[in-house]
């Protein structure tokens, strides 16, 4: 396969991975424990303080993703001026991976790792406005971020 269609493929992937998971996200707006019908007693899942960031950073992991997909696209063919944002897109998504994680279990780091997150959230976004009026991917992820960046300050704050 040549580096064209492994950039090509990549991209369509992502674009797959996107328009899964804006259905699983449906999903989960509807039954956002995810457990169906299910009666769980508290001590099993039943307290999800942090339901909101677990949301917001679950969108720029999704988003993110597409993104970086748009960036690759680009710098294949030789366009650096999207460099700067793939950095940051990916800096992005670890930590927005973790932030996750870490609402999803309730853990008591949290609020120290969403203050830490703050910044790179931050730097996402301003990256992401740059293009965000020639490209829709960046726009999304731009916005996912700033709604991150809010939610990660409600946690710490």
């Amino acid at each position: 396969m040549d580096r064209r269609n492994a950039l090509l493929t990549a991209s369509a992937l992502a674009a797959g991975y996107l328009g899964m998971a804006s259905g699983s996200t449906a999903v989960a707006a509807e039954d956002p424990a995810g457990h169906g019908n299910h009666d769980h007693p508290e001590g099993h899942g039943g307290s999800r303080p942090y339901m909101a960031l677990t949301h917001a950073a679950t969108h720029c992991v999704m988003f993110g993703e597409a993104c970086i997909g748009h960036c690759i696209e680009h710098l294949g063919h030789g366009d650096t001026s999207m460099a700067a944002c793939a950095r940051s897109v990916e800096q992005m998504m670890a930590v927005a991976h973790t932030l996750r994680q870490l609402a999803t279990w309730n853990s008591p780091y949290l609020p120290a790792f969403a203050s830490a997150a703050l910044p790179v959230m931050q730097d996402c976004e301003t990256e992401c406005r740059k293009h965000e009026k020639q490209y829709r991917e960046c726009r999304v992820c731009a916005d996912a971020c700033a709604a991150c960046f809010k939610e990660c300050q409600q946690v710490h704050a």
